[in-house]
């Protein structure tokens, strides 16, 4: 029982860590793009810009997993 609360505690930590990190990388492109994402996505209606951001996104979470696993 004492184990199964280590392993427990542990993904916790790790999800909790990658989750951090992807909301650094998302914040760190929000910054390195000209603009406003969510203005230019929502607003502007720049599917391209989603298409981009969401691509990052998904590349950012395979790193992120592939580093805690």
């Amino acid at each position: 029982m004492d184990d199964l609360l280590n392993h427990l505690v542990a993904a916790a930590v790790y999800a909790a860590l990658g989750i951090l990190l992807f909301v650094l990388a998302f914040f760190l492109v929000d910054r390195m793009t000209p603009g406003t994402l969510w203005k230019e996505i929502i607003e502007e209606h720049n599917t391209a810009l989603a298409v981009i951001v969401g691509a990052m996104s998904i590349g950012v979470s395979i790193i992120i997993a592939a580093a805690i696993w």
